[in-house]
């Protein structure tokens, strides 16, 4: 081919004119094309590689992880439920973890028998997490089986680390709510949190019981999950507890501790019956400026009221707007907001990406199947990185899934 060329432009230079174009020119334009075409699959070909390598160290990284919660270091059992935890709440991994539930969750259960406060509270957050990886189904039902009896035991023993019960008290609201099969087992389980609040609610003869600010925050958390079960309840059950708890949840308003004055008033229900004495209260709260209480609590219990009062005198929820992607979604409901809270508390920062990605949350709040979002829709909305990074990996797994289609089978080598 490239004799050719030479002696094609030779004769061009003989000539001295331009010749018509000719197959050798063909033939080298099409090489070149060849060339390029070649160069980009195999950069292609490398970057897919270099994904699907990055995956498999990830992965790896995971096995370690659930190795090392049944380490004898307590340091190194921590940092492997702290890893664990970081990556449930930011990817969505559920064929991973699916296959290993059960490992996982007896590391979880030993963390919370044999480990001390900071390790228990990791266990039972890294519960939740794993529950909502898995969603509600048989899977999440045979952790919760599991599990709930361990959080029951800690949560009503008096002697065990008020942290620990603190995080039980939460993570047995949330694991409830996601794989609790029977309605029965749930009012159950509203009871075991009622023993607890309760022992906050001011007496009858106006004197208020002498509880620590470990314990209070603990009958809070048991507050804000009795609350978060209830929104499960039946009309008749509601209707059982009303007449059993909200004569009485207005008096926790007058709490020493701001997250429980918090927590009751986004509890309380709006067929209260005594309408005039409680907006009183809603208003002297939402304008409150007692000098003894530091002004972040001030100023946080100013916010939270004015919408409590807005909603029993007008019945106008203050509705909040979520966008993620090239989605919104409209917390515009009491029921909605504290299911939401409830989510957002142990995802954290990735809960954008799970009411994005994750099948579960998205039929919790009725947004359908996920969504196929390409780069020029991620382009035009101006994403953040986060949702570049979370479009990327979820293209990554559909490319891998698309080719595996089309690869042999590889050969089994084991574990190394």
């Amino acid at each position: 081919l490239i004799c050719s060329l030479k002696s094609s432009l030779k004769g061009r230079g003989q000539q001295g004119n331009v010749q018509p174009f000719s197959d050798e020119d063909s033939s080298i334009e099409t090489l070149s094309h060849c060339s390029s075409l070649s160069e980009r699959t195999s950069a292609a070909e490398e970057a897919g590689e270099t994904e699907e390598m990055a995956q498999e160290d990830f992965q790896y990284k995971l096995k370690v992880y659930i190795d090392s919660t049944v380490d004898k270091s307590a340091k190194t059992r921590q940092g492997a439920l702290d890893g664990l935890k970081t990556a449930m709440a930011t990817k969505i991994l559920y064929e991973f973890i699916s296959e290993r539930r059960m490992t996982i969750t007896d590391s979880i259960e030993r963390c919370l028998k044999k480990g001390k406060g900071v390790e228990q509270c990791a266990a039972a957050s890294l519960a939740c997490l794993l529950c909502i990886q898995l969603g509600s189904g048989i899977e999440s039902e045979e952790v919760f089986k599991t599990l709930k009896p361990v959080f029951k035991t800690i949560l009503n023993d008096g002697a065990a680390n008020i942290q620990a019960r603190q995080a039980c008290a939460t993570s047995l609201g949330l694991c409830t709510l996601v794989a609790e099969d029977d309605i029965m087992d749930v009012f159950a389980t509203m009871e075991c949190f009622e023993s607890l609040f309760t022992h906050s609610y001011i007496r009858e003869d106006g004197s208020r019981p002498s509880v620590n600010p470990q314990t209070t925050q603990l009958h809070t958390n048991a507050l804000l999950s009795w609350a978060l079960l209830l929104t499960i309840c039946t009309g008749s059950h509601i209707r059982v507890i009303a007449q059993k708890h909200l004569a009485k949840l207005p008096r926790l308003l007058e709490n020493d501790n701001v997250n429980m004055r918090i927590a009751a008033g986004e509890t309380i229900e709006f067929d209260y019956d005594d309408w005039e004495p409680l907006c009183e209260q809603l208003n002297a709260l939402a304008t409150d400026c007692n000098k003894h209480r530091a002004k972040t609590d001030k100023r946080k219990q100013r916010s939270v009221f004015r919408d409590v009062l807005k909603a029993v005198e007008e019945g106008d929820f203050q509705s909040e707007t979520i966008r993620f992607a090239t989605e919104r979604m409209v917390i515009d409901s009491w029921v909605k907001k504290r299911t939401y809270d409830a989510f957002r508390e142990f995802v954290g920062s990735g809960m954008n990406y799970h009411l994005q990605a994750n099948e579960f949350i998205r039929d919790v709040f009725e947004l359908g199947p996920p969504m196929l979002i390409d780069s020029a829709a991620l382009k035009a909305m101006k994403s953040s990185r986060l949702e570049r990074h979370l479009y990327n990996a979820a293209a990554f797994k559909a490319r891998t899934k698309a080719r595996n289609k089309f690869r042999d089978k590889r050969v089994d080598v084991g574990e190394f």
